[in-house]
C-alpha cells in the first residue's frame, strides 16, 4: 500500500456579487485505482455560514475540517481570525504540518487556501481559489467562464469542475456543489 495521491481531487470556491460556492468532484483514487466516485469533500461549517473544501487523504480531511470549526466556533464565526489562527496552529502540530493537505475556506466576504505550511493565501482577484490536482484546470476554466460569459456561480462551478474532470484522470464529473448567500 504505497503511492497515494494525496491531492487527488479538485476544489474550486468562487464568490460574487454575495454568493459563495464551493464544489468538488467525488472521486477518491489509491494509487491508480479509484476506490470511490461519490465521495463529499466539501461541507459547510460553523452552523452553515462558512464553506470549506479540502484535497488530501480522507482521515486528514476529518481531522482538520473538526479543527478548523472549533477555530471557528472560538472566533464567533470570524473567518479571518480562524484561518489565522488556524494556520499557526496547523502549521505547529508536528504531526498535522506533515500532511500534504489543503483547505479552501470562504463565506460571502472572503476566500482562503490554507496550507499545513503556514500559508493564509487570499486569491488575488478576491473571488476564485481552486486545489488539487484538477485545480489548475478548473481555476482556468474558471477564470475564463467569469470574464467571458455571464453563467450564474452555481453553473460557472459546476462546468469548470465538469472541465477539470475531463482533463485530470485522478478527478471525476461526479460534483458536489455547496452554496451561501447574503
Amino acid at each position: 500500500m504505497s503511492n497515494i495521491h494525496l491531492e487527488a481531487t479538485t476544489i474550486l470556491g468562487y464568490r460574487k456579487d454575495g454568493i459563495a460556492i464551493i464544489g468538488g468532484d467525488g472521486q477518491v483514487t489509491f494509487g491508480n485505482t479509484v476506490l470511490k466516485s461519490n465521495a463529499k469533500k466539501v461541507r459547510a461549517l460553523y452552523n452553515g455560514k462558512v464553506l470549506a473544501g479540502f484535497a488530501g487523504s480522507t482521515a486528514d480531511a476529518f481531522i482538520l475540517f473538526d479543527m478548523f470549526e472549533n477555530f471557528l466556533q472560538n472566533r464567533k464565526g470570524d473567518l479571518l481570525k480562524a484561518v489565522i489562527d488556524f494556520a499557526k496552529a496547523w502549521r505547529k502540530d508536528k504531526y498535522l504540518r506533515r500532511l500534504e493537505a489543503m483547505m479552501i475556506v470562504l463565506n460571502t466576504k472572503h476566500i482562503f487556501i490554507l496550507s499545513g505550511n503556514g500559508d493564509v493565501v487570499e486569491p488575488e482577484d478576491g473571488k476564485l481559489a481552486a486545489i488539487g490536482s484538477g485545480g489548475n484546470f478548473a481555476l482556468s476554466a474558471a477564470r475564463a467562464l467569469d470574464k467571458f460569459s455571464n453563467m450564474n456561480p452555481e453553473d460557472l462551478v459546476k462546468e469548470s469542475l465538469k472541465i477539470a474532470g475531463e482533463l485530470c484522470i485522478y478527478t471525476n464529473t461526479n460534483i458536489t456543489l455547496l452554496k451561501l448567500k447574503d
